[in-house]
């Protein structure tokens, strides 16, 4: 097995001893093969990672091969049925729930063995039924201790599972795994979970549940949809950070090792101490995709029950191995159909349009995105229109020529729906200051890197605006700090009053409050209709049968310093 080499078991004189070893994988987001659907080839970025379910198992099995299956357990913390084209097409285009077909993530885990998986909070967007199909067709559970039924007030899922590991010659070892999602489901997937669900804090149901788990085990294990750092975009919505694997290990006593997910980040190994046992706790993070599989070893020995004496853990890359052939043979069908779908002409293009540089300046690829969402708001208000969307995928590009699902999927790489909500000229400068801290504050025009100029926000918090009847423009001044970057914000030519008042175009995610933005979740709705973003801007291309990028040039917005606009290259 590549990067990974098993450590003897030594025999302690008057105790038995066993090292167990618990692998972990997270934010796999759909991905099932080393496959790229946007581009229509293998897997590739800047670090020549792979990912997918695929290559996982095959990691798997060699450390199963390495140590004896016996002695593994394999776990997810969640984010598992979105987030490529097909999980998309499993959840829409031939959805689990109208067909007997298994979801081909439920196949893969399946068959590759896995013992438990936490839910994330992506496992809600495609809505309750395709969840609860997703969770029968496992073999496996799902678990959530803090995704509590409203009318019962009782966890709507398995809180937590107890695995007995038998040693040949020795007594069991029981392994107790608790789940906990992500607060922030409450907020994010309002439409889905709304009288239904409720997400209360990590770290309460932990201190709850942990006792319990601990008192039915020798080793307490938490999946925890929760990034190990403290840290929150979701302001005062919600009583409970987003992150805090971290303050959990530190809180709650009886837990052994967190495996962390949703951060999108990896920790090979990090060692926190629970200020109320002093004892260690264990946290790893696999990279998201399947590009990581963590592997946490526990030595335990055994007198009159079985005690951990020490642990430790570390990630092993998918690029050192190959795709397990008995995934990919079960699979390849299912795989096919995406293929042939995401490829699928549905119109031509006059020119090629590229998101490469919408970061830094004004560009066709999102006016298009600006104008199919400013449209579609329209016809549900006689207010002027704006539209807000951000640059969500670098390296999307629409060639000239003909033009797929897949050219267009790419410009708008998640699910969110189409919301349309009444604001302010004030509401909306104070809106868009929140996303013009994007940028780091510098002197002069540059030239500048574009590592130089970004502050660290991700890309779906940089919100660009589009007036759909008429212009609204303003710079971007970052040359000033944070708070007072908006200079000139203007429609139609003339400045924009406090009072004046506005139908803005966003998705379900920055209505909701996702990246605490000021003013877009207590605004009032005006547009819902459950529309998916993607899925417009695809029928757009399909209907108008020709998409023209001279039609969505323009200069709304610019970054400048000092008035001067500011030259970024994006070779950083």
């Amino acid at each position: 097995m590549v990067g990974f080499k098993a450590r003897p078991q030594p025999e302690v004189s008057g105790l038995r001893t066993f090292t167990l070893t618990v692998m972990g994988t997270t934010d796999l987001h759909g991905n099932l093969f080393n496959w790229d659907y946007y581009l229509d080839r293998e897997f590739d970025d800047f670090a020549h990672n792979d990912v997918g379910l695929a290559k996982i198992s095959t990691l798997v099995h060699g450390v199963r091969d390495e140590v004896g299956r016996h002695r593994t357990l394999l776990l997810d913390a969640g984010d598992t049925i979105q987030g490529t084209p097909l999980a998309y097409y499993y959840a829409k285009v031939e959805p689990i729930t109208t067909r007997t077909h298994v979801h081909p993530m439920a196949a893969a885990m399946n068959a590759i063995g896995y013992t438990a998986a936490a839910l994330g909070n992506h496992e809600f967007n495609y809505g309750l039924e395709v969840l609860r199909t997703f969770e029968r067709q496992l073999d496996f559970p799902l678990l959530a201790a803090n995704a509590l039924d409203v009318a019962t007030g009782l966890p709507a899922f398995a809180p937590y599972v107890i695995k007995t590991v038998w040693r040949t010659g020795g007594p069991p070892l029981r392994v107790g795994i608790l789940g906990l999602t992500n607060p922030g489901i409450a907020v994010w997937d309002r439409a889905v979970v709304e009288g239904v669900l409720t997400f209360p804090g990590l770290v309460e149901h932990a201190l709850h549940w942990v006792p319990e788990v601990r008192s039915k085990s020798d080793l307490v294990i938490v999946a925890a949809h929760s990034g190990a750092d403290l840290s929150s975009s979701l302001g005062d919505q919600v009583p409970f950070p987003e992150n805090c694997a971290e303050l959990l290990a530190e809180t709650v006593p009886g837990i052994d090792a967190v495996l962390v997910g949703h951060a999108h980040v990896e920790i090979p190994q990090r060692i926190v101490t629970n200020k109320v046992t002093g004892r260690p706790v264990l946290l790893t993070e696999p990279l998201y995709w399947g590009k990581r599989l963590s592997l946490m070893e526990f030595d335990l020995r055994f007198s009159e029950r079985w005690e951990l004496v020490s642990s430790r853990s570390s990630v092993l890359s998918s690029a050192s191995v190959s795709e397990d052939p008995r995934i990919v043979r079960l699979l390849t069908h299912d795989h096919s159909k995406v293929v042939s779908y995401v490829n699928g002409r549905i119109g031509t293009c006059l020119g090629a349009m590229s998101a490469a540089r919408s970061r830094f300046e004004d560009t066709p690829a999102l006016g298009f995105i600006n104008h199919v969402q400013a449209l579609e708001v329209s016809k549900s208000t006689s207010l002027p229109v704006v539209s807000l969307c951000a640059p969500f995928n670098r390296a999307a590009a629409i060639p000239a020529g003909e033009v797929s699902i897949r050219d267009v999927a790419g410009l708008y790489i998640f699910d969110n729906t189409l919301m349309g909500v009444r604001m302010t000229g004030a509401e909306l400068r104070d809106f868009l200051e929140e996303s013009a801290s994007y940028f780091r504050q510098v002197s002069g025009p540059g030239p500048f890197t574009a590592a130089e100029v970004s502050a660290d926000v991700p890309d779906y918090n940089f919100d660009i605006a589009y007036g759909l009847s008429a212009p609204l423009t303003y710079d971007i001044d970052i040359s000033k700090p944070v708070g007072s970057r908006i200079v000139g914000l203007a429609y139609d030519g003339e400045p924009v009053p406090d009072s004046f008042e506005f139908a803005v175009a966003v998705n379900n995610y920055r209505q909701a409050g996702g990246g605490d933005f000021p003013h877009i979740a207590s605004a009032p709705v005006l547009h819902n209709q459950q529309q998916e973003i993607r899925q417009l801007l695809i029928e757009w291309v399909r209907s108008a049968g020709v998409l023209d990028p001279a039609a969505f040039v323009r200069s709304d917005w610019r970054l400048v310093s000092g008035g001067v606009p500011v030259m970024v290259t994006t070779n950083g």
